[in-house]
C-alpha cells in the first residue's frame, strides 16, 4: 500500500477524528480507510488510535506522528505548489472569519479592496460572535479579539481596542451622567448578551476588579441592535471601542466612566500556515495587517 496515501487517510482520521467521517472527506469507503489505519500500525509496530464506540483519538506515539507527517505533507504539497506557481500568484479560494460587527465595519472594505487588487481570487467570509477552528472548519484566515489561547497557530498583532460605557447626549441631558460605576444602577441600561452572559459589568476601580450589577431595560443578542437602543437615546450600552469609535467622533454617543475601564484586549490576525504561506494568504495579511494598524478605532 502507498506510504503516503496511508499516511494522508492517517492524518484525516486524527482532523475529524472518525473513521467514517474521513473515509466521506476523501471519498473512499469505510472498509478502506480501517485496513489503511490497520497497515500502517502494523508497518510501525505502534498504535496511533484510541477507538471507542463514540470516539476516536490518538495515541501519545499517534500525537508524535501526526505532527511529522503534517510537516511531511506539508512540504510536499509546498513543492508542488512551487512548480505550479501557487507561492508566487494569490489564486483560488480564500477563506476569512471574523466577529460580525467588527467583520461589516472594518473587514469587509479590506476583503472588497483585495477582491479588486487580486482578480484570480475568491473570498468567503465567515462572520461569527463566536471562536471558530480554523482547522474543524476549513478556515484559512481569522481575525479575534482577545487574549489568544491557541498556541498552535501564528498570530499577528494588529491593535487593540477596548470597552467602552457610551450613551447618546440627549439621553445623558435628560437623565445626567454616571461619576461611578455604582450609579449605573440608576439608570435604563442596554445589554449587550453577545458579550455579558450575566448581568454584570466589571470595572477596574484604581486597580482593583469591580462588579456591578445591574437591572437591564433592554437585552439585546446582537450589538448592533444595543448600538441602535443608544443612538435612539433609550439608555446607556457597553459596546467595544471598534464598534461604538464612529458615532463617538461624530458626537452621536458620549463615553462615560473612561477611568474605570478595563485592560484594553489585542487585535490579532490568526493563519496556519507559518513557514511559506501560499501567496493568496500571505498577500491578504500584508494588506489587513497595514489598513488595520492604520485605523484609528482599533489603536485606541
Amino acid at each position: 500500500m502507498d506510504k503516503l496515501h496511508t499516511i494522508r487517510v492517517f492524518i484525516e482520521v486524527a482532523k475529524q477524528q472518525s473513521f467514517a467521517a474521513a473515509a466521506e472527506k476523501l471519498g473512499l469507503s469505510a472498509p478502506a480507510v480501517t485496513r489503511s489505519v490497520a497497515a500502517l500500525e502494523t508497518r510501525l509496530s505502534a498504535k496511533l488510535f484510541n477507538r471507542t464506540t463514540r470516539h476516536v483519538r490518538v495515541t501519545e506515539s499517534g500525537a508524535r506522528f501526526l505532527e511529522d507527517t503534517k510537516r511531511i505533507i506539508e512540504d510536499l504539497e509546498e513543492a508542488e505548489a512551487a512548480v505550479r506557481g501557487v507561492y508566487t500568484k494569490p489564486s483560488g479560494t480564500l477563506s476569512v472569519t471574523a466577529p460580525v460587527l467588527f467583520g461589516e465595519k472594518h473587514i469587509m472594505p479590506i476583503i472588497t479592496e483585495y477582491l479588486q487588487l487580486n482578480p484570480d481570487v475568491s473570498v468567503k467570509a465567515m462572520l461569527y460572535d463566536r471562536v471558530t477552528s480554523l482547522v474543524e472548519e476549513e478556515l484559512e484566515i481569522a481575525i479575534r479579539i482577545g487574549h489568544l489561547k491557541d498556541s498552535s497557530l501564528y498570530a499577528t498583532t494588529v491593535g487593540q481596542v477596548r470597552r467602552i460605557v457610551c450613551g447618546s447626549p440627549q439621553y445623558f441631558e435628560k437623565y445626567g451622567k454616571p461619576d461611578k460605576p455604582a450609579d449605573l444602577v440608576n439608570h435604563s441600561i442596554i445589554f449587550p448578551t453577545t458579550f455579558e452572559s450575566i448581568n454584570q459589568w466589571p470595572f477596574n476601580n484604581n486597580g482593583k476588579k469591580e462588579s456591578v450589577k445591574l437591572n437591564p431595560c433592554l437585552r439585546c443578542n446582537q450589538n448592533a441592535a444595543a448600538l441602535n437602543a443608544a443612538l435612539l437615546g433609550h439608555g446607556i450600552t457597553r459596546l467595544m471601542s471598534y464598534q461604538v469609535g464612529e458615532e463617538i467622533e461624530k458626537g452621536n454617543l458620549e463615553s462615560i466612566l473612561t477611568d474605570y475601564e478595563e485592560e484594553s484586549l489585542p487585535v490579532s490576525i490568526l493563519y496556519l500556515e507559518g513557514r511559506r504561506a501560499n501567496a493568496k494568504i500571505r498577500s491578504f495579511i500584508d494588506l489587513a495587517v497595514e489598513r488595520l494598524r492604520a485605523n484609528p478605532f482599533i489603536n485606541v
